[in-house]
């Protein structure tokens, strides 16, 4: 190619770029791109014959061989009034870098042909016959490498949420071209940690609302709901017994194995990934947002996995103050009322993933990192680190809960009786997780930003509990793995605890009116009482008896500033988000009965035998 055609090409495919981004944050389709590539739209077969709708864009007046960018999705390959993916408008960076682009409709859904399952397990790799999701992305990086023309024999493959999965599952047995991998956002076990279950928890409104949006045909569906606020459709649903009697009649695949499968059993253990992640066999990106709403828990989970068997150091781990997917979009200077100071998601886009790609594609400049790389929220600043978490530097305090509604990292002395604080946990009127009125998942309201929603909503609550310190009078930066100890009693024979870690602002006239006293939540968790022991072999709590619970909120990067407070709340019930849990120990929720459901007096200890906590790990100054 001479020199004039190359700038010509270069100018094009920058003003594309660019063009992408403002797209983007305007929520338009993406701009012509047809003088840029030249597209193909095909059916890839796949060994067991089934084809897979695929396109296929090619940069024009290109003699160089170039790698090809490859996502998989079940959402849908569609195209904008110009013919050209709108998968384009998150590639802009990648776009300028060149590439040939590969999008696809995974199989069963949209326009590819065979019988869509979902999270589809991976296949017994003795049976040369049997397929999987790795199988087809296999399959199509052969056929890609033999019949597109000046390709390099290198792939890089990416996704979010479930295309992050999907990406996961082809590094299990990849193909030799497949050279780099970005796992963003995967799901990495449905039953502890992901979109369906949080530690034996049911997420009622999401399980519902995807399960049906994707087995109720080969596009996307939206359920209907005959009222405004969701969470009073929730209510007004009753058991969870209702939702086949009444609406769904057996006839969505996923909601019947949450019925079957209350416990972690073999179906769930079966369908995570990390077991199947023995070692590191392609060079991954692991991606998180700190306020992910879905896919927290997986790619943490899944770096840690792979860490555990990574002698070239091909795992990393990225993460920054975005929601579900964030970084793929927009500038990220922001999320809801929560600025950061800077576009982190274009930061994302261009110093790290687009480094990334051209690093193991094209042989082209460094590594974005050594390991790992987070975004310390607060300050507003990255940080890079060895490993993750880190340990050096970092120094594990303790928090203690203290009566009148203080925290403290002193342990509590002989406590004043009673020595625990209470409240009453009832099933018919239960704390919703957001502000009313709550709009459905998808298409959603307020779904991707509810966790960084002011959680003062509920700060009155009489079933709500509250603990905070003082004003810091040094800022206290939390980096790692954050734990809550509670010591409590319940009057069922089971329980659900809710534990959030807020950052409560001070109230300074220096500070946006709106955000004077805002209460930042950073981390959060629940756990479902009856699997204090085991997640396969769920107890009943013993009524009034004080137990040990152990909840892990996950890793994360925080300065709590000078002048702000830190809270920490505790609840059981967070609706329509979780389930309702009984109360009253049953053998499977999915099959209660109205009448199992029961208020219930919870006391939370403090004392010295009992002393509830949240363990931080603290940050050298």
């Amino acid at each position: 190619m001479n020199r004039q055609r190359k700038i010509v090409l270069g100018l094009l495919l920058a003003i594309a770029a660019a063009n992408f981004g403002a797209m983007a944050r305007r929520g338009q389709s993406t701009p012509d791109l047809n003088g840029v590539f030249r597209k193909s739209d095909v059916m890839i077969p796949m060994r067991d014959g089934v084809r897979l709708h695929t396109e296929i864009y090619v940069p024009k007046d290109l003699t160089q061989p170039l790698p090809f960018i490859f996502e998989r999705t079940p959402y849908g390959v569609t195209d904008d009034e110009n013919g050209i993916a709108t998968k384009f408008a998150i590639y802009g960076e990648l776009v300028r870098g060149g590439y040939i682009f590969v999008f696809q409709d995974i199989r069963g859904r949209y326009k590819s042909d065979g019988q869509f399952v979902m999270l589809r397990r991976p296949r017994d790799p003795r049976d040369s016959q049997a397929i999987d999701e790795g199988t087809d992305t296999y399959d199509t990086i052969d056929w890609l490498l033999k019949n597109v023309p000046h390709n390099n024999g290198r792939v890089g493959l990416l996704g979010i949420s479930y295309g992050g999965w999907l990406t996961t599952m082809a590094m299990l047995e990849p193909h030799p071209a497949l050279k780099a991998t970005s796992e963003q956002a995967s799901p990495a076990d449905m039953y502890l940690g992901d979109d369906f279950h949080h530690n034996g928890a049911f997420r009622l409104s999401y399980g519902f609302e995807y399960a049906t949006m994707m087995e109720t045909g080969k596009t996307s569906f939206h359920f209907h709901f005959d009222r405004d606020d969701t969470y009073e459709w929730y209510l007004a649903l009753g058991p969870l017994s209702n939702v086949n009697a009444k609406y769904l009649q057996g006839s969505v695949p996923s909601w019947n194995d949450f019925v079957n499968h209350p416990n972690f059993d073999d179906f769930w253990k079966r369908q995570a990934v990390t077991p199947y992640l023995k070692k590191v066999t392609v060079p991954n990106l692991n991606v998180a947002g700190w306020w992910d709403q879905e896919d927290f828990f997986g790619p943490q989970k899944i770096y840690e996995a792979l860490e555990k068997n990574d002698p070239r150091h091909w795992n990393f781990f990225v993460a920054g103050p975005w929601n579900h997917g964030g970084w793929a979009r927009n500038a990220g200077s922001s999320l809801g009322k929560i600025e950061f100071g800077s576009d982190t998601a274009r930061y994302f886009r261009e110093k790290i993933q687009a480094a990334w790609f051209a690093y193991w594609l094209k042989d082209q400049g460094q590594l974005p990192f050594q390991e790992a790389m987070t975004f310390e929220t607060g300050t507003n600043q990255w940080e890079t680190y060895a490993q993750w978490p880190p340990r050096q530097g970092i120094q594990p305090r303790k928090l203690y809960f203290q009566a009148g509604g203080l925290l403290s990292f002193d342990p509590p002395a002989n406590a004043v009786a009673p020595g625990f604080d209470q409240y009453v946990s009832d099933p018919a009127h239960p704390v919703p997780y957001r502000h009313q009125p709550v709009q459905p998942t998808y298409p959603g309201g307020g779904w991707p930003t509810w966790l960084v929603e002011d959680q003062r909503f509920v700060q009155n609550r009489p079933d709500v509990l509250t603990w905070q310190t003082a004003p810091l009078a040094g800022n206290l930066t939390v980096t790692g793995d954050i734990v809550a100890h509670l010591f409590a009693s319940t009057s069922g024979s089971d329980s659900d605890w809710v534990v959030k870690l807020i950052d409560v602002y001070p109230e300074d006239s220096s500070l946006d009116p709106t955000m004077r006293g805002y209460e930042l939540m950073i981390a959060d968790e629940v756990l479902r009482g009856r699997f204090r022991e085991s997640f396969e072999n769920p107890k009943p709590l013993t009524p009034n008896r004080v137990a040990g619970f152990t909840i892990d909120l996950h890793t994360n990067d925080h300065c709590f500033l000078r002048g702000h407070r830190i809270m920490v709340q505790v609840q059981s019930t967070w609706f329509p988000l979780i389930d309702r849990n009984p109360q009253k120990y049953v053998p499977n929720i999915f099959q209660a009965s109205e009448a199992d459901y029961q208020a219930a007096t919870q006391q939370i200890y403090r004392t010295r035998e009992f002393p509830s906590s949240i363990e931080l790990p603290v940050k050298g100054q």
